[in-house]
């Protein structure tokens, strides 16, 4: 079902130490070169094509809006594609593509990094494993799947609170600070022990379900969870419940630890029009060609928040809170009705406006990203609203709302 594939890595022989990344990550470097060749990079676990292909149905082609809103400002929509480093711009209105453009080291069949867009894909997996019963529970504690130390960060949370990032866990997800969590999360993906052995010990600071704060371990232990739940590798459950009904037409891969287990906080890899099929599917609740996929539940469930800390507003982000809610590792920008985004650093996006019928996805390499914890470098906010506005001009010109 998937293949192992082993490349050179960076290492610390100092296990006690924080290993420099791999990648000159946060710095301000230019980094299309690198993420459009991970897995060259990385050890790797690749997922065939699906055994019947779908290429995407062509519709009719648009120009982009010249201008989007943000800040009270009116600012050109190509000045904000150049400087976020946008390598794939891609966009579908009714399950049909009518914008297509890519730049830099993008292209149609080029596998790029999806960072925290792979949240998503992770909460789709435990929404099928759920649907097929292999979890009991949403409400069932996580510990009662995986291994972790007793007090500890997922000791009696539930699957829920570790959706919903929520899991009371301490963490830092400051990228502009080598000592941080995430930082000690990726030691544990370069070599300097293992994620499953990072994610038993983690520290409880809060009880878990009060608190919404943006927490990558979160994600990587429903990667954990998926394995024991189903007996299956990520990439493996993935490859035969997601990916082979959704007709995927060109492999896809995903980032490894040195014990083969999947980096599910960050490292998938696919071409922007696969990466597409996860929000046609969640547009369409859960269906796909009349097949039912991800239980409707549980995708109306995900893509809305359900409890006053994962309102707009609410969640924590490093040190600040974001103006977004969150679902069960869904962004919920709450400004056009029903709208809902994956969102991954260096502006990774996958966007979906129901209102308009249109899913868009926006892959990137902002060399600025992480260089402060500020928008004017990040613009995690105003790339929403760059794609927001072109969601918007797509359902005028086809007249939909």
């Amino acid at each position: 079902m998937n293949q192992q594939t082993t490349h050179p890595q960076a290492t610390n022989p100092e296990m006690d130490t924080i290993p420099a990344p791999p990648l000159p990550i946060f710095s301000g470097v230019p980094m299309h070169d690198y993420f459009c060749r991970m897995i060259e990079l990385s050890a790797s676990s690749t997922m065939p094509p699906s055994s019947v292909p779908q290429p995407w149905p062509e519709g009719p082609r648009i120009d982009l809006p010249a201008t989007y809103s943000f800040a009270g400002q009116e600012k050109p929509v190509e000045t904000f594609f150049q400087k976020t480093d946008t390598a794939a711009l891609l966009v579908l209105q009714s399950g049909r593509v009518c914008y297509e453009r890519y730049a830099l080291t993008g292209g149609r069949d080029v596998p790029w990094i999806s960072m925290s867009v792979a949240k998503s894909f992770i909460s789709a997996l435990v929404g099928i494993a759920i649907g097929e019963g292999v979890i009991a529970s949403i409400n069932d504690p996580i510990s009662s799947y995986i291994e972790v130390a007793p007090g500890s960060a997922y000791d009696g949370a539930t699957i829920r609170d570790v959706l919903q990032m929520s899991s009371g866990g301490r963490w830092n997800e400051d990228y502009h600070d080598p000592e941080s969590d995430i930082f000690r999360l990726s030691a544990a993906y370069a070599g300097v022990g293992t994620f499953d052995n990072f994610i038993a010990s983690c520290v409880r600071e809060r009880e878990p379900g009060t608190v919404c704060r943006y927490n990558s371990a979160d994600t990587q232990a429903l990667g954990t969870l998926i394995t024991r739940a189903t007996g299956c590798s990520v990439a493996s459950y993935m490859h035969q419940k997601l990916l082979e009904p959704l007709g995927l037409t060109a492999p896809s891969h995903w980032l490894t630890d040195p014990t083969g287990r999947e980096a599910a906080y960050m490292g998938l890899n696919m071409t922007a029009r696969d990466f597409a099929r996860l929000g046609e599917l969640y547009r369409n609740g859960g269906v796909w060609n009349g097949q039912q996929i991800v239980p409707g539940d549980y995708v109306a469930a995900s893509i809305q928040p359900s409890g006053p800390h994962t309102q707009p507003g609410q969640v924590w982000v490093s040190d600040h809170q974001w103006e977004l809610g969150y679902g069960y590792q869904w962004w919920v920008p709450a400004v056009d009705p029903g709208e809902f985004s994956a969102i991954g650093v260096y502006n990774q996006l996958v966007y979906v406006h129901p209102g308009s019928g249109t899913v868009i996805v926006k892959l990137s390499a902002n060399r600025t990203y992480g260089t402060s914890t500020a928008e004017h470098t990040n613009h995690d906010i105003e790339n929403v609203a760059f794609v927001r506005a072109i969601a918007r001009h797509v359902g005028a010109l086809s007249g939909s709302s």
